[in-house]
């Protein structure tokens, strides 16, 4: 299985639980309606990684930036930085077919992580931003999400468990796009003014 790492400690997710159109502008510039529940899809623990690969069998690849969590006993216990890479492309011919996404969502390295770190603070203090190539291309915080991330776990739990270990990705804000092979990227959690949080990727094709 694949594995993230907290504290140097490792840790193998049973799945990645991700949350749909949960930023306003986000949602704006893809042209989609505001969903009236939460949007949720699973990415498996194949998707895990610490490396950014573009995948070599697709045309084109988005970014997505998220604060990401590591739940404990129903609870978050960690935070870190998360890349949803999505095949826009495949994702939109799906949507508009009412299929689901696993194609677009789920493929192998879909979901790139940072090293996590122990968190118990204020959660309304978190925020993300994600540049590439030194150009800032996203930044949102909690504040700008319609669901923060307490109710997403209240309403995820109604319908499916958490397991220890399990990831949490709390959606993206806009300036989500394409990128390339040899793209450096440089993600940051943020605590109010602190940085928590930094990794830096440089953009690999995947074997």
């Amino acid at each position: 299985m694949n594995k993230i790492l907290i504290n140097n400690k490792e840790i193998f997710p049973s799945k990645v639980v991700c949350i749909g159109r949960n930023y306003v502008e986000h949602i704006k510039e893809l042209n989609n309606e505001t969903p009236e529940e939460m949007v949720f899809f699973i990415k498996p623990n194949s998707t895990i990684s610490n490396q950014l690969f573009f995948p070599k069998f697709a045309n084109s690849c988005h970014y997505e930036a998220e604060i990401s969590f590591l739940m404990e006993e129903n609870k978050i216990s960690a935070v870190g930085f998360g890349l949803d890479l999505t095949l826009r492309d495949v994702q939109s011919k799906l949507k508009q077919k009412g299929l689901p996404w696993e194609r677009a969502k789920s493929f192998d390295n879909a979901a790139v992580f940072s090293e996590f770190v122990s968190f118990n603070g204020d959660i309304n203090k978190l925020g993300v931003e994600l540049y590439i190539n030194n150009e800032l291309k996203q930044k949102g915080d909690v504040s700008m999400m319609i669901n923060k991330p307490h109710e997403i776990i209240e309403d995820f739990s109604t319908f499916a468990s958490f397991e220890d270990g399990d990831i949490l990705m709390s959606g993206t804000p806009s300036g989500v796009g394409q990128f390339k092979e040899g793209d450096h990227f440089v993600g940051k959690i943020l605590y109010g003014d602190e940085v928590l949080v930094e990794v830096k990727f440089d953009v690999q094709l995947s074997k």
